[in-house]
């Protein structure tokens, strides 16, 4: 480890481990060549079709070998990826069921391509405890590493690494990622339930009808499912003579349900090897940006998350739910404080409410609370933009931290030339709305050998993990990479308090 002299001596270590994008993590994704008519109303997936059905049955066997002795290695089912490829697309199909087993998986080939996760960028990391801490020496921590990934079309989906965290011989941190293997893989999305009074709240938010809504949202109970909102729909479209805005508001509905559902990985994969991808519409254009963090609750122990979700024209705060990085729940949130980018939960709460970081407004960070944990009030400005290293805006770099002194946030902020540094806030332990103190400098830059990249001059972290008297902070280097420093606790709480909180937040407090 070396001491950052820039942070001011062993306040900050840059460990040496640093995690680069690796192009080799491909998914098996579907692809259809094309849906635009080429001639006598036939698209380019029938005329794929055709020519693939027209091999000789010498050609095929010869073809899908070549096929699997290239790609089985590469996916952990290949088989069952291409077969199950075939069977969205087998209604296309002339007498289907006539066909050998080997030319239905060959048509599958036809219609898969492999899409690198990673081809663009791996960057913008958050840590938290495993779920595992099972057979671990003293002082030792198991850590998952949430990534945003980007491949090809800049589209963002969210990854995940394991490591041990532990002491070294120094009496600072030791890291060891792990290899996350050969495979990766989307799990399988389906239904969740639904919230009827968070779902009025989407409706109107939305720019839903009013008398529309009401109609459809009294013909729901206040748990349904996708089945039930149907129903509802169906009665309300009955009446579009009298209410005009009826169909639309139905459209808006069935939009606002698929934004939110559940997905499951198989047993027998790994954490690293699970991606959460785009699959609701409000982040068909990419998932930005997970914050995670473990919360208390009353089943105990859970993983809550932010991200950003991006449709290509609109970007919203939505919700990640876990109990085992196995199974994840992805909702939807509401309210004024749940917009823009950059939320990010307590770890608890706070006097019986949920509290939270939000960057409503886009240039200041802001204290947000909520009594269900998805509907967000009005915020209260924390902290605006006053040193000359941040005046462009700030945000947080993750989820507060728990001290004895207080509630410890890492922010980021933007100064002369778009150079993202990180710096950080102090927060009363049981009245967070008050800021105690505010680093006058930052605590880490983007050092010589971090600021060239997909985006330069940038280090920024969606999450630091306290282990003992330390902080392990992942940052993305100019999402080039993602690299770690080593945050001395103690002294930070002790410049903390000596800076003192900013001026403006002074200010801004006593007005």
């Amino acid at each position: 480890m070396t001491p950052d002299a820039r942070a001011g001596g062993a306040l900050v270590t840059r460990l040496p481990t640093t995690l680069t994008a690796d192009p080799g993590r491909v998914l098996a994704r579907m692809f259809v060549p094309g849906h635009d008519v080429v001639a006598n109303t036939q698209s380019r997936a029938t005329g794929v079709l055709a020519r693939v059905l027209a091999l000789s049955e010498d050609d095929v066997r010869r073809t899908l070998r070549a096929v699997l002795v290239r790609y089985t290695d590469r996916h952990r089912d290949l088989d069952g990826v291409l077969a199950g490829h075939y069977a969205r697309i087998a209604h296309r199909v002339p007498d289907g069921h006539g066909l050998s087993e080997q030319r239905r998986t060959l048509i599958g080939a036809w219609f898969t391509h492999e899409y690198s996760i990673e081809a663009a960028a791996l960057f913008n990391p958050s840590a938290v405890p495993h779920p595992d801490q099972s057979g671990l020496g003293p002082g030792r921590l198991r850590f998952v590493l949430s990534l945003r990934a980007v491949g090809e079309g800049h589209l963002s989906s969210v990854e995940f690494r394991t490591g041990v965290l532990g002491p070294d011989a120094a009496g600072g941190l030791e890291l060891t990622v792990d290899d996350p293997g050969p495979f990766v893989e989307t799990g399988r999305p389906g239904p969740t339930g639904h919230d009827r009074d968070l779902f009025a709240a989407l409706l109107a938010e939305a720019g839903a009808d009013e008398e529309s809504a009401s109609f459809l949202l009294a013909g729901l109970p206040a748990r349904f499912d996708e089945d039930e909102l149907d129903r509802a729909i169906g009665a309300l479209v009955l009446q579009r003579a009298t209410r005009h805005g009826g169909v639309r508001t139905g459209e808006l509905a069935r939009r606002l349900v698929r934004c939110s559902y559940e997905v499951g990985f198989a047993p027998g994969s790994t954490i690293a090897e699970r991606v959460l991808w785009p699959h609701g519409p409000s982040e068909s254009a990419g998932m930005e940006d997970a914050r995670f963090v473990r919360v208390d609750t009353d089943d105990g122990p859970a993983y809550r998350a932010t991200y950003t979700a991006f449709d290509g024209t609109d970007i919203a705060p939505q919700a990640i739910d876990t109990t085992d990085f196995r199974r994840f729940r992805i909702s939807q949130l509401a309210g004024p404080a749940a917009r823009n980018k950059g939320m990010a939960f307590f770890p608890r709460t706070v006097g019986g409410r949920h509290l939270a970081l939000s960057r409503w407004d886009r240039e200041n960070n802001s204290l947000a609370s909520s009594a269900d944990g998805r509907w967000w009030g009005d915020s209260r400005t924390l902290h605006v933009p006053s040193r000359p290293w941040e005046l462009t805006q700030t945000g947080n770099c993750g989820s507060p931290v728990e001290t004895d002194a207080g509630w410890v946030v890492l922010t980021h902020g933007v100064g002369p030339m778009r150079e993202y540094s990180m710096g950080a806030l102090l927060l009363d332990l049981d009245d967070p709305s008050r800021v105690i103190g505010g680093l006058r400098e930052p605590l880490i830059g983007p050092a010589e050998d971090e600021r060239d990249g997909y985006v330069p001059n940038v280090v920024y972290s969606c999450g630091a993990l306290r282990h003992g008297d330390h902080l392990l902070v992942p940052y993305g280097a100019s999402d080039a990479s993602v690299r770690f420093a080593a945050v001395d606790l103690p002294l930070l709480l002790d410049r903390l308090v000596a800076d003192g909180p900013p001026a403006a937040t002074r200010e801004n407090s006593s007005a």
